[in-house]
């Protein structure tokens, strides 16, 4: 594995310039970067990732200016989350022009498009000048990176440079609103809560995952957004959720996630703890690492306890159910 690591933005838009492949650090997560108006550096991050065609991937820019340059039109509920929440966690979906090929939205007349908030992310985006095309930084389905070793260790050189920002922040990644109806829908939960937004826009539809595993591998049915297939982030050692743990029956070789620590566990099983003040933000910077962790143990399955149904927890149940999905 011959990949390369630092913190050059200047190169890393060097590259992206000449239709290259960089990793870039966000609050979210790392993404896999590529210049948005060429086709065929495009076709690379479908390559590398091995991803479906019919996933659409996320535009990054700099800045809200740019904004006018790739979208016909900015709804009324999108410029209030926009004021609100750009730059960070939040992917809008806008009516794209047509510098936005549809390769980068599986066919549809839609783009999503975000600001990450991370300071680097930032640097490079508004050095390299153009949209950047940047679905997660690994392979396709699989646990995302918060790390750049994370994305060394899946991608490896499939990627021209890896810009190295640190930990991400956030852990999820972005949560994805359209405002394209009259009501304001969330198309995927992620790093910024249902309240946050319904504080700013008022009541939000949020869609569940399709239940047809058959209809997400047909080319056919372009998701409405990254990140809505019925299983994706999954670690290879099966995964199996529960509310508690008296509802299952626990093996040596189980290892347990756990938002807080609870009571009565056998010594000898591995378990995390994501957060011992009980606080759901502290569980989502830690949730795709760790889980990562335990994928790489020598545990035969692992057993995650369910987080509390309300503000990021929303999300980390997205993610523990998608991840479980068979």
């Amino acid at each position: 594995m011959n990949v390369s690591l630092g913190t050059d933005s200047n190169r890393a838009a060097e590259l992206l310039r000449a239709g290259g492949l960089v990793a870039i650090p966000t609050e979210t997560v790392y993404g896999l970067g590529a210049d948005a108006t060429n086709v065929d550096a495009v076709v690379k991050v479908f390559t590398a990732k091995g991803r479906p065609t019919f996933d659409p991937l996320i535009v990054h820019l700099g800045s809200v200016d740019q904004l006018p340059t790739i979208v016909q039109a900015i709804p009324a509920a999108a410029q209030k989350l926009i004021d609100v929440f750009w730059p960070g966690p939040l992917t809008l979906l806008f009516p794209k022009k047509s510098v936005i090929p549809d390769l980068v939205t599986a066919g549809l007349e839609s783009v999503a498009v975000r600001i990450p908030a991370h300071p680097l992310a930032l640097e490079l985006l508004h050095s390299v000048g153009i949209p950047v095309a940047a679905p997660s930084a690994n392979k396709f389905g699989s646990i995302s990176p918060t790390t750049a070793q994370h994305v060394a260790d899946q991608l490896g050189d499939a990627v021209d440079y890896i810009l190295d920002g640190g930990s991400c922040s956030v852990g999820l990644e972005s949560t994805i609103v359209s405002c394209l109806a009259e009501q304001p829908e969330v198309l995927r939960l992620g790093g910024l809560s249902v309240e946050q937004i319904e504080a700013v826009v008022g009541e939000v539809f949020v869609k569940q995952a399709s239940s047809d595993p058959g209809k997400q591998a047909d080319e056919s049915n372009a998701q409405l957004a990254p990140g809505m297939l019925k299983r994706h982030y999954a670690p290879s050692t099966p995964l199996v959720v529960v509310d508690s743990l008296a509802e299952i029956n626990l093996n040596e070789d189980d290892a347990l996630l756990l938002p807080w620590e609870v009571s009565n566990i056998p010594e000898n099983l591995e378990r995390v703890v994501l957060s011992e003040r009980h606080d759901l933000n502290e569980c989502a910077t830690k949730f795709f690492a760790i889980l990562r962790q335990l994928d790489a143990s020598n545990s035969n399955r692992i057993v995650a306890v369910r987080f509390p149904e309300e503000g990021l927890g929303r999300a980390l149940n997205d993610r523990l159910e998608r991840a479980s999905a068979r």
